[in-house]
């Protein structure tokens, strides 16, 4: 979405230059990458309980015949999906052996959107929101504490982004009748959605589809994230707290100032929304409990608290995408039918929420079958030699920095992160194997990375178009949100040699 200083300048829409979408991006890496697997020679690492062994590479002949590997440009989306790799390491649809492509995360994407979406549609979110401000009305400092925190909660566990979009048309009459200002309303809104999406706990787009490239379980690092999640969203919602305070006592302390519209929205009589209704605490109710008991069954308890090699106990789930589709369609119905629907209109709310997680869904598809493509051209551990050097004596703290960083270019070259993730951690996560440094590491260095680049990304729909709806120019935003943005590095890369270190 364009934003009105832009629309200023002249230039209409049609006119000014896009950033190209995450499927053109991918296509045309796909399209790379596989000319570049004519080139790069071929290699094998030597594995040792499934990970390669540092100083073990040779370089191999091509395994391809020229036929099939032009056949594989065309058949990388159909393995990216439902690929089969057999005993000898070819990944093809009709291979004998373990599932190589993305089919799992595929349906648990689009199952979490026909979950979210039937529970939008209850009106029951908005209305918890509402609620949220109405009780705080008068409490300005506590009701952006805890609209900051809910939509912080919602980014960490299941990706909430472009849904905030709708607050801004609350939360912004509201914030500027209690005296503050429209950069008040934005960080309540964007800089909360994206710290939490940062330290993602469970999210499915960030921390299922990297732990799902690395390798290792959903649940692995979880412990060091909520804590890190914990301790980023206090300092983020201290920041716009502290910011909100300056310009309640003066308002010449505002960096965007105020209007004469803000002024007569402020005078304005608020329609403040309706209490919550029985159906809608009880959908509430359904929807947090469904996260809770996801987050129960996923976390290694045994590994997490007696040691890797422990044994799973009884009563732990260890559940996967699998188990977790299931999950949440059927969460689907129980919140579609404590929300009052019925019939068609249950199944079309489903499918709404199937049809409009599809292109996420997708993304990673595509991604998965450039991994593919590496894969069956043997390369992928040729890339991996290349790195070794590199992080081969590194200190396990400063190679997770070096991830940290490593990745934010990749993150605004390819704005979905769940893609990024499907296309890069397969690469990178193995060479956490060489630093002595658990995979989990690399799968938080990668979220990190992405949220401290989607904070300020003017690619990023969730940003400009926030900000269009704000009505704040993206260069003021950018002066305010640096300083914060500074104090999370530090913070993020304080945890991430404290979680290599431990690991």
């Amino acid at each position: 979405m364009m934003s009105e200083y832009e629309s200023d300048a002249g230039q209409t829409a049609s006119k000014q230059w896009r950033f190209p979408s995450a499927y053109t991006v991918l296509i045309v890496i796909t399209v790379l990458v596989w000319l570049l697997t004519w080139i790069i020679p071929a290699g094998h690492y030597t594995l040792q309980d499934g990970r390669p062994v540092a100083g073990s590479f040779h370089v191999t002949d091509h395994p391809l015949p020229a036929d099939k590997h032009i056949l594989e440009l065309f058949l990388a989306p159909v393995n990216g999906l439902y690929g089969i790799e057999n005993a000898e390491g070819h990944v093809g649809p009709y291979e004998s052996g373990s599932v190589f492509g993305a089919i799992g995360v595929f349906f648990y994407v689009l199952s979490l959107g026909a979950f979210i979406v039937t529970t939008t549609k209850t009106g029951a979110i908005d209305a918890c929101l509402g609620h949220v401000a109405q009780r705080f009305r008068q409490r300005g400092g506590v009701l952006i504490v805890m609209v900051m925190l809910l939509i912080a909660i919602g980014g960490s566990t299941y990706g909430m982004g472009e849904e905030t979009l709708g607050f801004y048309a609350l939360l912004v009459p509201l914030l500027l009748g209690l005296g503050f200002d429209r950069m008040t309303a934005v960080g309540v809104i964007l800089v909360g959605s994206v710290v939490g999406n940062m330290n993602s706990t469970v999210n499915p787009f960030m921390t299922g589809a990297a732990s799902a490239g690395a390798g290792v379980p959903l649940g692995s690092g979880i412990g060091l994230r909520f804590i890190m999640f914990i301790v980023l969203t206090a300092l983020s919602i201290a920041y716009v707290v502290m910011y909100s305070r300056r310009v309640k006592r003066n308002a010449d302390h505002s960096v965007v100032g105020f209007t004469a519209e803000d002024r007569d929205l402020a005078k304005a009589q608020l329609q403040l929304p309706q209490p919550m209704t029985g159906p809608q605490k009880a959908v509430m109710a359904a929807f947090a409990g469904t996260f809770i008991f996801m987050i129960f069954a996923i976390v290694p308890w045994a590994q997490v608290i007696v040691g890797p090699a422990a044994p799973s106990w009884s009563w732990q789930l260890d559940w996967y995408f699998p188990e977790l589709t299931a999950l949440f369609l059927i969460m689907s119905m129980v919140t579609g039918l404590l929300g009052g629907m019925r019939g068609n209109d249950l199944y079309n709310a489903m499918l709404a929420g199937i049809a409009d997680f599809m292109g996420a869904a997708l993304v990673i598809v595509l991604a998965r079958g450039i991994t593919v493509i590496m894969h069956n051209a043997q390369v992928t551990d040729t890339v991996l030699h290349s790195m070794e050097g590199v992080v081969s004596g590194a200190s396990s703290g400063l190679f997770t920095i070096m991830m940290y960083l490593i990745i934010m270019p990749l993150s605004f070259l390819v704005p979905s992160s769940s893609g990024l993730a499907t296309l890069a951690m397969p690469v990178l996560a193995p060479i956490a194997d060489f630093a002595g440094v658990g995979r989990e590491m690399v799968v938080t260095a990668f979220q990190c990375s992405v949220g401290t680049i989607a904070m300020i990304s003017p690619t990023s729909a969730i940003v400009m178009s926030g900000l269009a709806l704000a009505k704040v120019s993206y260069p003021r935003y950018l002066l305010w949100v640096l300083p914060l943005l500074a104090i999370q590095a530090v913070a993020i890369c304080l945890f991430l040699v404290a979680g290599a270190t431990l690991s």
